[in-house]
């Protein structure tokens, strides 16, 4: 299995006790994802130490007060690391007031362009506030109009099922995290089930969104398995041909 996006950083165990407690699980690659400046370059960092783990550099819409060209520039100079192997995450966060949504949009606007010029994936954070799509009308909107040709992730899929098949329309990879082994997320399950294997993957999203069997308590990678095997479960497959189907995907995105 695979990880396809953590927050080594911000974990509390080590980057190499995470690592190694991962391999322990079968978790062979993990892609650690950078939220601002400082993160990118830890991120650059654990992957340059810790065989298997490859970065992704951005600029989280919760910081995306003061992103300006310095700030664009930076993250496109990053991606020309070799063990980067994808941009942001990025997107849209309307449930917190981290940051104007104004600046959230131009900060998301410029990271798509990054991605189109660097020809790297996208990693796209979406959350809205409970009983609205706002977020999710305006990032849709937002791809549509400027990413096509960017291979798009959807991170931590929370896309109802009545929505989710515009995104399998234009070829959206859709990532799974803990959340969706949760007893009341009978819709996100929904949701998993709908997607095609080819656009399938799976995540942690480390150090949140623990899997139900240790919720409350910090994520790491090696959690990912729990994730796969609620996807096979739902799916209706071996938890071994959707760890294949999950590691296939995630090598033809991020080439490793």
């Amino acid at each position: 299995m695979v990880d396809t996006h953590a927050h080594l950083g911000v974990c509390e165990p080590a980057d190499g006790e995470l690592v190694a407690d991962a391999r322990r699980t079968g978790v062979s690659r993990i892609l650690t994802v950078g939220l601002d400046e400082a993160s990118n370059r830890e991120a650059i960092g654990a992957a340059e130490e810790h065989e298997g783990v490859f970065a992704s550099v951005g600029r989280h819409p919760n910081s995306a007060s003061g992103f300006d060209e310095a700030a664009a520039g930076d993250i496109e100079e990053l991606a020309d690391h070799e063990l980067v192997r994808a941009i942001g995450e990025t997107g849209l966060d309307y449930f917190r007031d981290s940051a104007p949504r104004d600046a959230q949009r131009e900060a998301f606007v410029a990271q798509i362009a990054i991605a189109r010029r660097t020809r790297l994936p996208l990693v796209i954070h979406l959350r809205d506030q409970p009983g609205t799509s706002d977020a999710l009308d305006d990032t849709f909107a937002t791809l549509a109009e400027q990413a096509e040709g960017v291979t798009v992730i959807l991170h931590c899929c929370s896309v109802p099922p009545d929505r989710i098949g515009e995104a399998i329309e234009r070829g959206w990879y859709c990532s799974f995290a803990g959340n969706v082994t949760y007893p009341k997320s009978d819709d996100l399950r929904e949701t998993a089930r709908l997607v095609p294997d080819d656009l399938l993957l799976a995540e942690t999203d480390s150090p949140f969104l623990a899997p139900q069997s240790l919720r409350g308590k910090p994520n790491q990678p090696a959690n990912v398995v729990e994730v796969g095997e609620l996807l096979a479960s739902e799916r209706g497959v071996s938890y071994g041909e959707l760890e294949r189907t999950v590691e296939a995907n995630a090598a033809r995105i991020f080439r490793w």
